[in-house]
């Protein structure tokens, strides 16, 4: 077997498991079964998997059941106990603690005074709090990214997806910008047919093959919002955008896409610690 070949083989385990985890996030994962799915022993894969991705499947598997969790709790009137049950602890009082150590609150408190809440308008309709906007010129930039269609919170599939195939062909690099790429209005287009691409920049003369597609940032100039906090909040921060920033500055907006820019990394640091520059474009 050739090189080429038996990357391809391990392209396809890396995918494989990533796409099974965020499929079975109701469900107790076992990790025999992901090894399975791997067609690895299990003690070689979590290894492989812990050096590839930088955190034990155990730590992913929570990380993604509180992403949702938290975006269930912002965007939906769902009981806490029922969010709970489906991220898979067996009790409130098990929830509350976890979700405090990852959110700086419990998920009730959470949902009524969570950092999304410093968008919402005031009694007056007004937005009380300001945030960092600046106007930035870019170059056009080139990307390598992975198509996801779907809700954006489920974007970090496709960035697992991309991570791991980078990796496993050796083209990963420390200095590549996370960039997310949105094609569609949330609020028009139904969730299943939302269209995004999880990206990273990367030069012309990279070689590209499949799930690897190239992609493209228009230059030219920018509002960027630069948000702090979990990515459950992000939507808030788009409606502040366009309901108060953009009508107050006078500026129009130019037909190119919105893009996000992804400045540390939810494996290393507490989801209200995460960094996001939200980039619109401008005329």
């Amino acid at each position: 077997m050739n090189g080429e070949k038996a990357w391809g083989i391990y392209e396809a385990r890396l995918r494989r498991v990533s796409a099974y985890i965020h499929e079975h996030l109701d469900e107790e994962l076992d990790m025999e079964k992901l090894a399975e799915i791997a067609c690895m022993s299990s003690y070689h894969w979590h290894r492989i998997y812990r050096a590839i991705y930088g955190e034990t499947l155990t730590a992913t598997v929570k990380r993604l059941r509180l992403h949702r969790a938290a975006g269930e709790i912002v965007r939906t009137g769902l009981n806490v106990g029922e969010i709970a049950r489906r991220s898979g602890y067996p009790n409130l009082q098990s929830f509350n603690r976890i979700f405090k150590a990852a959110y700086g609150m419990p998920p009730a408190r959470y949902r009524k005074e969570g950092s999304h809440t410093v968008f919402e308008p005031g009694p007056k309709g007004e937005v009380s709090a300001m945030f960092d906007v600046t106007l930035r010129t870019i170059p056009s930039t080139h990307l390598v990214g992975v198509a996801h269609e779907g809700s954006y919170m489920q974007i970090g599939k496709a960035f697992e997806t991309l991570f791991g195939t980078l990796y496993a062909r050796g083209i990963a690099k420390p200095e590549m910008r996370m960039i997310g790429v949105y094609l569609d209005d949330p609020d028009i287009t139904p969730v299943e047919k939302l269209r995004s691409y999880a990206c990273v920049q990367a030069g012309s003369e990279l070689s590209v093959s499949s799930p690897l597609e190239r992609r493209q940032i228009d230059g030219g100039e920018y509002a960027v919002l630069r948000h702090k906090g979990p990515y459950a909040d992000m939507h808030k921060a788009y409606q502040w955008l366009y309901a108060e920033w953009l009508p107050n500055s006078g500026r129009q907006l130019r037909d190119s896409v919105m893009f996000e820019e992804y400045l540390n990394n939810p494996r290393d640091v507490a989801p209200t610690e995460l960094l996001t520059e939200i980039y619109m474009p401008l005329h």
